[in-house]
């Protein structure tokens, strides 16, 4: 039975990917040699390295001035990175609180200088993204999370403001075509959509770096990981490889004009069935709907049955549709590499339900 992979992370990634993936654990290149055990400073991986920074640079379409880097330690550390490479000492930076890893980013980022959160959704439970809100136009940066993993909602246009936008995409990155004009960075965690975990992307504008006075370590400093081409240090040589690998099906199957594309028809698919289906309801405004996580649950009528859902998706191959723990409900995250055949597998586990249930 093929299992419907919609967890939120680590992800779906393409049977190609995997496979080829899979073979340089045993034999990378023909050269005897696992890739895990290879030097990450030989010509091989140099290869690997640099086809993935161009590959990134390819599909995001980098203008000038943007460095893109691999490194280590997940978005969460970016979180404290970000303030700490780009906010001076005293100076302001504007946020929005739209979620739980928002509300993480905002935690971390006092520690480096002001921060001004100028709209929050977090008293409504993170149910939509808030409006009518202004950013200052003093803040060296503002920071927003594209797409919220947890709640299901996501940004489908960056804001309009006159300061650099510094963005969390983890969840997001190419699934639809951002304008770089409006970025100052863009950090991204692998596994939710380009990569296994443990390599974490970062696009930043180069100009914006080298402004504040506090020390920062070596590794925590992006001009010495742009220098040192991502290899200041041991780089997390497997995950950046598997993400070259997605990267080049990315490019293969259209490149991101193709991954929005499957995203609408996806996305489309299961919110027409939770707004059809008596018993169901989505979470969130429908404006903010996320492309990558539909969050839904039982209406009232029916949330005793939330065990026995759980159980004929699992017995339909279904897995990963558990909504976060602090929510409930379920969840269907469909990343780049899904297919529109497992959205309409869950969709018919819905449709059945209702009859036998509703």
């Amino acid at each position: 039975m093929k299992i419907h992979n919609f967890s939120a992370g680590p992800s779906i990634l393409a049977p190609e990917v995997f496979q080829e993936a899979a073979q340089a654990v045993v034999n990378f290149q023909d050269t005897g040699l696992s890739l895990l055990e290879m030097s990450h400073r030989s010509k091989e991986f140099d290869a690997v390295l640099n086809e993935a920074i161009s590959l990134v640079n390819e599909l995001l379409e980098l203008p000038d001035g943007f460095k893109a880097i691999f490194v280590s330690g997940g978005a969460s550390t970016q979180f404290a990175l970000a303030p700490m490479n780009l906010l001076p000492q005293n100076g302001k930076a504007a946020y929005i609180n739209t979620g739980t890893w928002a509300d993480k980013a905002i935690k971390e980022a006092k520690a480096f200088g002001n921060i001004d959160v100028v709209a929050s959704s977090k008293e409504d439970n993170y149910t939509h993204i808030p409006k009518n809100y202004s950013v200052p136009s003093d803040a060296a940066f503002f920071h927003i999370t594209s797409n919220n993993t947890v709640f299901g909602t996501q940004f489908r246009n960056m804001p309009e403001t006159s300061v650099p936008l510094v963005v969390d995409m983890s969840s997001d990155i190419f699934s639809y075509k951002v304008d770089m004009e409006k970025i100052g960075l863009i950090y991204a965690g692998a596994q939710k959509n380009m990569g296994p975990a443990g390599t974490t992307l970062i696009v930043v504008r180069e100009d914006l770096l080298g402004k504040v006075d506090r020390h920062i370590p070596s590794m925590f400093d992006y001009r010495i990981h742009i220098k040192k081409n991502s290899a200041y240090n041991t780089p997390p040589v497997f995950p950046i490889y598997v993400s070259m690998l997605n990267l080049r099906w990315v490019k293969k199957n259209g490149g991101i004009k193709a991954m929005e594309a499957r995203s609408i028809a996806r996305s489309e698919m299961i919110y027409s069935e939770v707004d059809r289906n008596p018993l169901f309801r989505g979470t969130t405004a429908v404006e903010d709907r996320s492309r990558m996580n539909a969050t839904f649950v039982l209406n009232e009528k029916y949330q005793s049955l939330e065990n026995d859902f759980l159980e004929v998706c699992k017995n339909a191959g279904i897995s990963g549709i558990k909504g976060h723990r602090s929510v409930g409900g379920f969840r269907a995250s469909m990343y780049n590499a899904m297919e529109l055949d497992s959205v309409q597998v869950l969709v018919d586990v819905m449709k059945d339900f209702e009859e036998r249930k509703g």
